[in-house]
């Protein structure tokens, strides 16, 4: 098999997943190695197709009949306590939590994709941090960060700020 047929495979095989695929995954059944994927993956994105990577795995992002309102939370704490909890927060209400963005003095913006909406997928992110020793983006930041989170109602958004809020992780905006 060719590099377009594996990246025309590797496109089949994410569409037809409902879920996302390890690179890993993706390197064993094409029987490559896992940058050959991730290169796969780039050339498939610089024609065009909408390939998110999250912690998960890669994916397609689902276009989903039900429209749901795209938000931004502002939040600061430390510690992966306070991470779990403010994450099963927003899950809670429903939220998908799409990304976690820091403003870096030097770098500027970085942005790491989560893309995380129930409770498997937030244990599987916290067991892949402890797992690897990575610390949270917000450490760069003394805690700040920006959650953009995808959720269905503003009823919604507005009582999973206010439990945010209660708990102390909302950054006001006075």
């Amino acid at each position: 098999m060719n590099s377009v047929e594996r990246r025309n495979k590797i496109l089949d095989a994410l569409k037809g997943s409902g879920k996302p695929i390890k690179g890993s995954s993706l390197a064993k059944i094409f029987d490559v190695s896992r940058q050959v994927i991730v290169q796969d993956i780039a050339l498939l994105r610089a024609q065009g197709e909408d390939i998110m990577a999250t912690p998960q795995g890669y994916i397609l992002p689902k276009l989903d009949n039900i429209k749901k309102l795209r938000k931004t939370v502002v939040s600061k704490h430390q510690g992966y306590e306070a991470m779990r909890e403010e994450l099963q927060i927003m899950i809670d209400f429903g939220a998908r939590i799409l990304d976690v963005i820091v403003e870096h003095p030097i770098y500027g913006e970085i942005k790491g994709i989560l893309d995380i909406g129930h409770k498997q997928e937030l244990e599987e992110f916290l067991k892949n941090i402890s797992d690897q020793k990575a610390e949270p983006l917000s450490t760069l930041t003394e805690g700040v960060h920006i959650h953009t989170i995808e959720i269905s109602s503003e009823e919604n958004f507005n009582m999973m700020k206010k439990v945010l809020q209660e708990k102390g992780y909302l950054i006001n905006d006075d």
